[in-house]
């Protein structure tokens, strides 16, 4: 994707100065909602080694084979709960509208992050009550 682009987690700023400074390395998210925000643009731009990077030792999958047919569209975060700078742990509840296959649909998920050493990771699927 162009660094001239708009972001895809729909920030308003451009890929380059949004998501793509953490994709490449040269910055870490600061709260929960960024790292899930920098992690759909991570699936727009098929980047599975970020992805896999960003979420937890604990439940990583050893590896991650991303489907060329997806096409991500849109993020809408729906409600985060803490995940600010100084937590340790937050949510964040989103739907990620997809097409696949000629079909349009949507993945909502509230998805648990926690904090360590100054990094947020993406640990779970949050299952519903």
């Amino acid at each position: 994707m162009a660094p001239e682009a708009r972001c895809p987690c729909l920030s308003g700023e451009q890929y380059g100065q949004c998501c793509a400074r953490f994709h490449r390395g040269d910055a870490e998210a600061p709260t929960a909602e960024q790292l899930m925000r920098s992690r759909y643009s991570a699936f727009v731009v098929r980047d599975a080694a970020y992805l896999l990077r960003t979420w937890h030792p604990s439940t990583r999958p050893a590896a991650l084979d991303l489907d060329p047919a997806m096409q991500w569209r849109r993020l809408d975060i729906v409600s985060t709960r803490r995940g600010g700078p100084l937590d340790t742990e937050g949510t964040v509840e989103f739907k990620a509208w997809f097409r696949h296959g000629g079909e349009a649909g949507v993945h909502h998920e509230t998805s648990r992050f926690v904090r360590q050493d100054r990094r947020w990771y993406y640990l779970d699927e949050l299952s519903p009550a």
